[in-house]
């Protein structure tokens, strides 16, 4: 499995990785009480939105690799962990820093989840154990019992936590006596509590299973490639299926029937989760965050600003196209303000981390550095980890010199 992630990291960016906002694949997310929607990837980052505008409204690198799983929080922060085997604990508006840490584990974590009372956090880890964290005391139940890396993790309604993994058995961790709920053959990847109490499960062999909460057992092929993402609408009616092929399906949860196949770019899509009805979020590797509509299989659009707005005079519409990713998360003028990162205007000749009202990484706040045509393009062609190391900004580059020179170009006219 780990060799698999790495030709993925190491594969060549497509044109339109080139225009996302995350730095890696994207792989999970999480929807808050408020609407919010976290991202978060192999980038290290984390990234709030606001859906409606399609804009982000933080950023956070603070975990050491990775971050794999996501989970909101019963405060409306959320709940981070990945590589780097540790769960960091978010306010709604985060710092630089966690508000509290979890730690135990001795692998790299995959999966996150809040029980329904939102008093304890279930953790999967490649360590081989499941642990259910009380979020009031931190204290830590390890559950072991898996064969090798548990990939999954899910609570029920009633609180009964579950769990899938490397071994192709679902598990149930009842009170003094854990219970296999299925031996599935082959690894499971992904799993789904639906509403009812039914559980959802997938793996390498492309199926999906579904054990219903009236004991029966469903199942049918999504494709011919690993399902590595699954996620239940919030009224239990829907089950949507993400594959290492690129593709998404939407089953109808009571009968497994095909309801839509949702083509994206034709790259692995590493999460999906629903939002209100059928409106459904994916993320993958072509680095973005998608809204669809789950019932008609219609594209909504990527969050980040896919289209282009009114062009100041003179800027360069092909650099305009290669700014897309940026202004997720930066305004070209001072009327725009400071957004998850400080406002651009007058960025050529300004002094690094000068912008008022802006709370700058201590990196960046140092100032050593001085904006121009050379020192923005060195930025994007070393990247921020070696040129600001420690930068909230999620990891980009533009590889290509027609491309790099291009965005200089715009930069220099919309940013007077």
């Amino acid at each position: 499995m780990r060799w698999i992630l790495l030709l993925l990291l190491l594969a060549a960016p497509t044109a339109a990785a080139q225009q996302a906002v995350h730095g890696g694949p994207v792989r999970a997310l999480a929807l808050g009480a408020d609407g919010t929607l976290a991202s978060a990837g192999f980038d290290q980052s984390m990234i709030l939105w606001n859906p409606v505008t399609g804009r982000a409204r933080s950023v956070v690198r603070w975990h050491a690799g990775a971050v794999n799983a996501l989970a909101a929080l019963p405060d409306g922060g959320f709940a981070s962990a990945g590589e780097d085997m540790r769960i960091a604990l978010w306010p709604a508006q985060p710092g630089r820093d966690p508000a509290r840490l979890l730690e135990g584990h001795q692998g790299p974590i995959v999966g996150l989840a809040l029980s329904p009372d939102g008093g304890a956090l279930a953790s999967a880890a490649w360590d081989g154990t499941v642990r259910r964290w009380s979020l009031r005391t931190g204290a830590a139940e390890v559950l072991e019992g898996h064969v090798g890396n548990v990939n999954a993790v899910g609570f029920k309604p009633d609180g009964t936590l579950v769990s899938a993994g490397f071994d192709g058995t679902l598990r149930a961790w009842l009170p003094g006596a854990p219970a296999t709920l299925l031996e599935a053959g082959f690894p499971l990847n992904a799993l789904a509590v639906l509403p009812d109490g039914g559980i959802a499960v997938a793996g390498v062999d492309g199926m999906l299973r579904l054990l219903t909460a009236a004991g029966r057992a469903l199942e049918a092929e999504t494709g011919p490639r690993p399902v590595v993402a699954l996620a239940a609408s919030r009224d239990g009616s829907l089950l949507a299926a993400g594959s290492l092929g690129g593709s998404v399906t939407v089953w109808e949860a009571a009968t497994l029937r095909l309801r839509a196949r949702l083509e994206g770019p034709g790259l692995p899509v590493w999460s999906v989760l629903f939002g209100a009805g059928a409106e459904l979020w994916t993320g993958g590797t072509d680095r973005r965050v998608r809204r669809w509509d789950a019932a008609s299989g219609r594209p909504v659009g990527p969050l980040g600003g896919e289209a282009t707005s009114a062009l100041p005079e003179g800027a360069d519409s092909h650099g305009a196209q290669i700014w897309r990713a940026c202004s997720a998360c930066h305004s070209l003028t001072a009327e725009g303000g400071n957004m998850a990162g400080p406002h651009l205007h007058r960025l050529f000749g300004r002094r690094m981390g000068s912008v008022g009202g802006y709370e700058y990484s201590e990196r960046l706040a140092r100032g050593d550095i001085v904006w121009t045509a050379e020192t923005v393009a060195d930025l994007f062609t070393r990247g921020p980890d070696e040129v600001t190391p420690g930068t909230k900004m999620p990891f980009q580059t533009v590889g290509n010199a027609e491309d790099l020179a291009a965005l200089i170009r715009f930069l220099d006219v919309a940013t007077r």
